[in-house]
């Protein structure tokens, strides 16, 4: 019997085996946001899923209430969205700030540009610069002038800026490396009625003497000895915009000197500060012949501004 030789092409053949599915399945929104709050809790972040939401969102280009709604439908990620994503959570995990990896921060209407070497603007100086813009708001004159002293980001003055339109709103500051982002702010909000100079507000403004409605600041106010809390803070965080002398109080001292000179009879001194810091604040301006001086809470119920008038 001759087998059939191997060359022979005419007996029937078996189908080919499929191959073995070694494809993963896709990663949904909600699983991924899942992961990175986990990963977020584990470092000691304290709202570890607004902070996933935040990341997803800002690589897919969606606001949190999106990412919330695709976690509830099971929205799928490719590959590549969900491995930058994870790449992102590994650096907040070390606790870079949250704006520094988005490089945007909010700020009551606007959405800042931040990074390396520019404080980033909390939510409670969102309360602080109400005092500024209530007062501003409250003048006779057909353009009050505002003064931001130390402005970093630019917060403080574009908020009163776009918010009271029919003022006018001047800012300085002295730090190199803050500067950049300032000048990026100011031109990004389109506020014409706002103007920003690189200088020390110790001196700052002299053609505005005697001229000015409000004066605001949130100085660094940190005594030189303290340990801030926050590793947000404490690695991140500018020193030049952190540590105010010995007792911290020694930009408040300047403000003070630079708010008599600037503000006309009648005008307001907003001054942001640490929780514990009102009483000696208040002694300070009384001494310096403010009146007036009042320390208010913040939502947390912890001083954090003292107002006074220019007598």
């Amino acid at each position: 019997m001759n087998p059939t030789p191997a060359s022979d092409q005419s007996a029937p053949q078996p189908a080919p085996l499929p191959a073995p599915h070694s494809a993963q399945p896709p990663v949904t929104v909600a699983t991924l946001r899942d992961q990175v709050s986990t990963i977020l809790r584990a470092a000691g972040i304290v709202d570890p899923e607004v902070d996933a939401d935040l990341l997803i969102g800002h690589v897919l280009g969606q606001s949190r209430g999106q990412i919330q709604a695709a976690g509830i439908v099971g929205t799928s990620l490719s590959e590549t969205d969900a491995a930058t994503i994870l790449e992102l959570t590994a650096r907040r995990a070390t606790r870079e700030p949250l704006q520094h990896i988005t490089g945007k921060a909010p700020f009551r209407q606007l959405e800042l540009s931040v990074g390396p070497g520019v404080f980033v603007p909390r939510p409670e100086t969102e309360q602080v610069v109400q005092f500024a813009i209530d007062a501003l708001m409250s003048m006779p004159d057909a353009e009050p002038i505002g003064i931001d002293l130390g402005t970093g980001s630019g917060a403080i003055a574009l908020a009163m800026a776009t918010e009271v339109p029919h003022a006018r709103i001047f800012a300085a500051e002295n730090s190199p490396e803050a500067f950049p982002w300032t000048t990026k702010n100011f031109a990004d909000s389109g506020a014409t009625n706002a103007t920003l100079v690189f200088g020390d507000l110790a001196d700052a403004f002299p053609e505005l003497n005697g001229t000015v409605a409000v004066v605001i600041s949130n100085p660094p106010y940190i005594p030189a000895a303290a340990i801030p809390r926050d590793p947000e803070v404490r690695l991140f965080d500018p020193a030049h915009a952190l540590y105010g002398g010995e007792d911290g109080l020694d930009v408040v001292r300047d403000v003070s000197q630079t708010g008599l000179r600037l503000l006309r009879s009648g005008g307001v001194l907003v001054l942001e500060h640490g929780e514990l810091q009102g009483a000696e604040i208040r002694a300070i301006l009384d001494a310096d012949g403010w009146r007036a001086t009042a320390t208010h809470r913040d939502y947390t119920t912890r001083d954090r501004a003292t107002t006074a008038i220019r007598p």
